[in-house]
């Protein structure tokens, strides 16, 4: 009996991250109601099904949506505003001023919606979040159709989104119960790093965030000013501080973990936690080289993010896919340390893991949400294709990327013939001239604290 769906990809490929290593050719991804219901052989689809609409790809990869596991969505509306500045200066004398003077709900909102449509023509289904006025950023993903894992920020200070740690969660919490049934929205807990929140105030977010299921993500270990810093004020590392207070665990992400030694890296190891690693924004802030290939050997789960478009300065998962693989060799001398197919689990099932969503997200899986991207393999420089795994991460750009679906729908198309930032490919809830207007607008009122960059 011929079943009926909503909608059936006929790929020259399909890369399903799980199992291992597995390429399959001239298959068939059946999709009904937002989920992967079948994969089968392309020559016997049309046996078994019929579809609403069918898509071929002749020449492309077929693979689950990447997942980008840390970044400051909004932030993109800060993109060059302050390069080539170490860490804390560029945050203390450049971004954090600029955040008191504009961010608001408008400026998240937008600057959220700019990232979330770089994200999609680059093939991010799902990202991690962290900033102010979470429920902008909300707003934001859901128009364009997006997949947001929304951090509820803690900081001790004021800003203009809260004025101490209490308000902040009693504005995180009431956030997260307003929006907890909404589609492709999810919630952690965000403390904005060890140096920013008192034991307190940690403590209080991981009895919260046991009462209510919630994650916890928060930078760790970025830099060794940090580092050396905790251990002057607190006689600990930051993470030992947080192992202490009893937060380590398969609830916590923790961004760049740079300057770990080998007893951070066993102490993360024995608790499950997860490493959200972020390569270029580390080496732009000259932060250092994260050592993933020893977090690997012991077992970490390791997911890949771009941080922000402030520090990066790109929202680009394939350039951070070919990054981590490539550093993690260079660093350990092993030009086997994170394999192209292990980068390609990073930047996917391993990030589904630490949102505790992998039973929904990370691979082309029968039952799985079909968050779905389309990669040309046509191209010039793709040719010949031995190994469509190697190229994903060693050759493929975002560029590469025509076609992004979540739940099912298609959110982003490239045209085959398309020219300029801003007409590279058409997003289904918001037409590119309304986006270059967003840029244009907060250029104009942004443009007078370009004038301290160099500062």
């Amino acid at each position: 009996m011929i079943k009926s769906v909503d909608l059936v990809i006929v790929a020259r490929w399909v890369l399903p991250v799980i199992p291992k290593n597995t390429v399959l050719e001239h298959q068939a991804v059946v999709v009904h109601q937002g989920v992967v219901i079948e994969i089968c052989p392309a020559s016997i689809v049309s046996e078994r099904f019929v579809a609403n609409e069918t898509v071929h790809l002749d020449e492309h990869v077929l693979m689950p949506g990447l997942i980008n596991l840390h970044t400051h969505a909004a932030m993109s509306l800060m993109r060059g505003l302050a390069d080539d500045v170490p860490l804390m200066p560029w945050l203390e004398k450049h971004i954090w001023p600029v955040e008191q003077r504009f961010v608001s709900p408008p400026f998240v909102y937008d600057g959220t919606l700019l990232a979330c449509a770089e994200m999609l023509s680059g093939g991010i289904t799902t990202f991690n979040d962290m900033y102010f006025f979470p429920e902008a950023s909300i707003q934001a993903a859901t128009q364009i159709g997006m997949r947001a894992h929304i951090g509820l920020v803690v900081l001790e200070f004021a800003t203009n989104y809260a004025n101490d740690a209490g308000m902040y969660l009693e504005k995180g919490t009431a956030v997260r119960d307003a929006y907890k049934t909404q589609p492709r929205i999810t919630f952690s807990f965000a403390p904005h790093a060890p140096y920013t929140v008192s034991d307190a105030t940690l403590s209080t977010i991981g009895t919260l965030a046991e009462q209510l299921d919630l994650g916890i993500h928060t930078h760790m270990h970025e830099t060794m000013h940090e580092v050396q810093t905790s251990k002057a004020n607190h006689g600990l590392s930051p993470l030992t501080r947080f192992a202490n207070l009893g937060l380590l665990g398969t609830r916590l992400t923790l961004a760049h973990c740079v300057h770990v030694n080998d007893a951070d890296m066993q102490l993360m190891a024995d608790y499950g936690c997860h490493i959200a690693h972020c390569p270029t924004s580390n080496l732009k802030l000259a932060s250092g080289i994260a050592p993933m290939a020893k977090c690997d050997a012991l077992g970490i789960n390791i997911g890949i993010g771009t941080d922000g478009a402030a520090s990066n300065n790109r929202l680009d998962m394939f350039a951070e896919m070919r990054m981590a693989a490539l550093l993690a060799k260079g660093q350990s001398g092993d030009a086997t340390a994170i394999s192209a197919h292990q980068a390609l689990e990073m930047a996917t099932i391993n990030g589904a893991k630490a949102l505790g969503l992998e039973s929904q997200l990370g691979s082309v899986t029968v039952g799985k949400q079909a968050d779905l991207i389309a990669v040309n393999m046509a191209e010039m420089v793709s040719q010949p294709c031995y190994d469509p795994i190697s190229h994903l991460v060693y050759v493929a750009s975002r560029e590469n990327v025509t076609h992004t679906w979540v739940d099912g729908q298609l959110r982003y198309n490239k045209p085959e013939s398309s020219t300029g930032v801003f007409s590279q490919g058409v997003f289904s809830e918001v037409e590119p001239h309304t986006l270059l207007h967003i840029a244009q607008q907060w250029h104009h009122k942004l443009s007078g604290a370009f004038s301290h960059r160099q500062a």
